[in-house]
């Protein structure tokens, strides 16, 4: 582990940085809107590419089906339709949505249960989810028993057939789905054999090869202030996704006491340790967010723990006070600039 101090006053998270970029006509900037934020994608031109704009057609297609299997915010997507059923019903949903539910399952036990799918009412009691902040703070009662609908159990799957057994369950697939996006996308781009390509969703990200004049892609960590962003390490991932959580842009203050929009699937309440800033190198996007998410609830030396023994390059910032202690996984080190 490598621990560096540095001095700042808030930290937010990954940013894509689109420097050098190399010539337009040899280079394909895409950009959108999907799932509630932004995409920008920048890809190596060949002469297997499609077309500027049935390129973009192919990807907004791709990722419109994304949120039709996934989207909370859309009444008759799978994931909608899923929340939706009664005890002992049943829908049979899209190998994607299955391979998202899937992942959620397995790192629900590799964080031990830091990553949790069907924390919602927790999220939606504390005032983060469609629900208006609370207008006083919960009681242990009520946490407990909203918990408990939290219930990772309460489903089971055959083949592509999910089953509710807990009527309560209300799966929400965001800490996973955009970053699986990431990687729709990212396969899509695949199959015309380009040599290098950069996708970014909300700030998740995945890269392959070389910009078109061979220098590789660079992304920005950014360590902002008050007064604005600056760079806190600039990563060259090589074929790699790239995610980041942070806990300091969504909480609100009560009587002096300060709420994160990160619950802990565990206790049921909002994290309070002094991790501020999680992010995680992995081939899939949407496991480096989902892992990204889950360290922020774990905290720095257990999520320094999980990211020894899943071999997971990461580097967390850490709060203290007005300074920040950046700490590295053993398998980052070949990032640091």
């Amino acid at each position: 582990m490598i621990k560096i101090s540095i001095n700042s006053i808030a930290v937010t998270l990954v940013v894509f940085l689109l420097t050098a970029c190399g010539t337009e006509d040899k280079m394909v900037s895409l950009a959108g809107k999907t799932m509630g934020t932004t995409y920008h994608i920048k890809v190596v031109r060949n002469e297997q590419l499609p077309t500027t704009q049935l390129l973009q057609a192919e990807i907004d297609i791709a990722l419109e089906l994304v949120n039709d299997q996934m989207s909370t915010y859309r009444p008759k997507s799978e994931l909608s339709k899923f929340n939706q059923l009664g005890i002992n019903q049943s829908i049979t949903v899209s190998q994607d949505t299955m391979t998202v539910f899937k992942e959620g399952l397995r790192l629900y036990d590799v964080t031990g249960g830091a990553l949790d799918i069907t924390l919602g009412p927790l999220v939606n009691l504390w005032g983060f989810g469609p629900n208006k902040r609370p207008t006083e703070i919960p009681s242990k009662e009520t946490i407990d028993r909203v918990k408990a609908k939290a219930d990772i159990s309460g489903f089971t799957i055959n083949g592509l057939k999910l089953t509710k057994t807990n009527p309560d369950l209300y799966v929400d697939l965001s800490s996973l789905a955009k970053g699986y996006g990431v990687d729709k996308i990212a396969q899509l781009l695949n199959k015309y054999q380009v040599k290098g390509y950069l996708v970014e969703i909300g700030g998740e990200i995945s890269v392959k090869g070389v910009k078109d004049d061979g220098a590789p892609w660079r992304i920005a960590v950014e360590k902002p202030s008050s007064e604005g962003a600056s760079v806190q390490q600039v990563v060259e991932p090589g074929d790699m996704a790239l995610a980041t959580s942070g806990d300091y842009r969504i909480y609100y203050e009560e009587n002096g006491e300060r709420f994160s929009h990160l619950i802990d699937p565990r206790t049921g309440y909002p994290i309070k340790h002094k991790l501020a800033s999680a992010t995680v190198l992995h081939p899939s996007s949407m496991t480096a967010d989902a892992y990204a998410t889950a360290m922020m609830v774990l905290g720095t030396e257990a999520s320094l723990a999980l990211a020894h023994d899943e071999h997971l390059p990461v580097m967390l910032i850490e709060k203290d006070g007005d300074q920040y202690e950046v700490f590295y996984s053993e398998a980052y080190a070949p990032y640091i600039q």
